[in-house]
């Protein structure tokens, strides 16, 4: 079997140097998963996508790959893969016209897409599973303080910490201040090591409210090359279900993260919370040649 084509896009972003590159296999038919690995840990982004073909519902059946290990769900390659899908069209099917509904099957279940083409360009918008937010125990929020080199005193008391999934669990800290925000630092190792033993295969994701209805995040997330990731769909998702849980925010209402700007590739999610069920994130994606 020759070796497949592997599109790069920054997904969350307005130039190809901004977001959160993802690779994107539109045709991974009868490749193996050690094959995805490989060419995943090659391309070297924090995630890359490969379309495996299609169920008997019709739905796309994807799967995601970090350069050391298959994860159950990728928001922002998510977001890449449904552009590439609306730009090239795929060995599955033609290109369609926009704007488009599409139907991802994932490892964590079915994930709805909306495609649409404005005058930022081509904006998708995945529907997260329905959010589950549960405690962070005490032993792990000391761990994760213990990391990033800050005291329980620097978090905001009106958004307490919790592990937050929509698809991937996230632990989720808020930071009061945004000078300690933007300034706290971590060993990648130390983190990588942490994140193992606890079993949480995504990001530890760090926030600060910037607004009623705008918060910066940083995402901790070490793989490869990578330390921090610079936009992160499945956290928006798991932020959503967790404001939404605090009510920390009326519903239904919208909120922005802004994401990337401390690694050098600031992006932008778009984050609709319903009064219930799934989290909408949308962004945009770019070719990067």
């Amino acid at each position: 079997m020759s070796e497949p084509r592997v599109l790069r896009y920054a997904a969350f972003a307005s130039s190809p140097d901004g977001g959160n590159p993802a690779g994107v296999v539109l045709d991974a038919r009868g490749l193996s998963a050690e094959t995805m690995q490989r060419i995943a840990a090659e391309v070297g982004y924090a995630e890359t996508a490969f379309l495996t073909g299609t169920t008997d519902a019709g739905a796309r059946a994807i799967r995601y790959f970090s350069p050391i290990a298959e994860v159950p769900f990728c928001g922002h390659a998510t977001i890449a893969t449904a552009v590439a899908l609306a730009e090239h069209g795929d060995a599955l099917g033609e290109r369609g016209a926009l704007p488009t509904t599409i139907r991802f099957a994932t490892p964590v279940g079915d994930i709805p897409i909306t495609v649409t083409r404005g005058p930022d360009g081509v904006r998708a918008a995945f529907t997260s599973r329905p959010p589950v937010i549960s405690p962070l125990p005490g032993e792990d929020l000391d761990a994760i303080l213990g990391l990033v080199g800050l005291a329980a005193d620097d978090l905001d008391p009106a958004l307490p910490p919790r592990i937050a999934d929509a698809g991937n669990p996230h632990p989720l800290l808020v930071i009061a201040e945004l000078e300690v925000f933007d300034r706290f630092t971590f060993d990648p190792i130390a983190a990588r090591t942490l994140m193992d033993a606890r079993g949480w295969p995504a990001t530890i994701t760090v926030v600060h409210r910037l607004g009623d209805s705008a918060f910066a995040a940083r995402n901790i997330f070490p793989v490869g090359r990578i330390t921090e990731d610079p936009a992160t769909g499945s956290a928006a998702a798991a932020l959503g279900g967790y404001l939404r849980d605090l009510g920390a925010v009326p519903v239904p209402c919208q909120v922005e993260v802004h994401q990337g700007a401390h690694v050098g590739r600031p992006g932008l999610l778009t984050v609709d919370i319903p009064a219930s069920g799934g989290i909408v994130v949308s962004g945009t994606a770019i070719r990067i040649p």
